[in-house]
């Protein structure tokens, strides 16, 4: 589906890759109704990127009048995400499809130090919010000629990392949900999408309440290897544009899916041998 001239709901859309979508989807003629829990970060996002529009000389006439709207909303609350439908057909007429982007991470703790909070409110976010937006979304969307869904789901979705068992556990959850839509939608004009980002530099572990605990060096060196959010939203929307299966965001996330598929046992213990220093730290 061409981003250009759609609607598209984009959520997570005050920061990180959820912010950058929502942009570039403006920046390729998309109008967006964008959504976060934090007003003032999603109002942000919202002033900056109609600043852009109207600055930048590519910018259609419509666009620099008013290309996003802001709608403030917790994606754990079933009553606003079930509302949110009406919302944006009330703003723009139609809504050609959303790309799901908000999420958050667990603590950096082994499972039997974690929460039942904690994991209630990782899978929450998640799971919960996830499933709300396919089910209130999923009726409007079989109605348009051509729409598209877009999961963002986790490298953590389908290779396990200790010390992120809940959240891999919730992603992996997303990852079957949205593959189980993809095949549910198939002879309709409704694609769906699922993306695996590995590293992407976002602000999620504050955004989540979590710190990671690296020293400057390593923080320093792991920051050269991540993916920035706008090269994460350029690749997503690629792939809407594409019709595509599945996206993978960043070199460590297509290496490890290589690696994950053809062993997985030894691709496992890759990953618990980085993980180990920092959950003993």
């Amino acid at each position: 589906m061409k981003v250009a001239g759609k609607v598209l709901v984009v959520t997570g859309a005050g920061s990180g890759i959820g912010q950058a979508v929502a942009r570039e989807a403006v920046r390729r003629g998309a109008r967006v109704a964008a959504v976060d829990l934090n007003p003032e970060t999603l109002a942000a996002t919202v002033a900056s990127t109609e600043a852009t529009a109207e600055a930048t000389a590519e910018a259609t006439a419509e666009a620099a009048a008013g290309s996003m709207s802001a709608h403030p909303l917790n994606v754990t609350d079933r009553d606003a995400v079930e509302a949110l439908p009406g919302q944006v057909v009330e703003r723009w007429g139609a809504v050609d499809g959303f790309i799901h982007c908000a999420g958050i991470i667990q603590p950096f703790v082994r499972l039997k130090d974690l929460d039942y909070a904690t994991i209630d409110r990782v899978f929450g976010v998640n799971w919960s919010g996830t499933l709300y937006l396919a089910k209130a979304f999923l009726p409007v969307l079989l109605a348009r000629p051509e729409a598209h869904i877009v999961n963002v789901a986790s490298m953590g979705g389908f290779l396990p990392v200790p010390g992120q068992t809940i959240y891999g556990a919730s992603k992996a959850a997303v990852k079957l949900l949205t593959e189980g839509l993809h095949a549910e939608c198939a002879g309709t004009g409704v694609r769906v999408t699922v993306v695996f980002p590995g590293g992407v530099a976002t602000n999620i572990t504050s955004n989540s309440g979590v710190a990671i605990p690296l020293d400057g060096a390593s923080a320093s060196k792991q920051a050269t290897k991540i993916t920035t959010p706008e090269r994460a939203a350029r690749d997503i929307l690629n792939g809407v544009e594409a019709d595509a299966y599945r996206v993978l965001i960043g070199k460590d996330a297509r290496l490890m899916d290589k690696l994950y598929r053809l062993n997985p046992r030894r691709s496992a213990a890759l990953i618990a041998g980085k993980m180990e220093a920092l959950l003993n730290r």
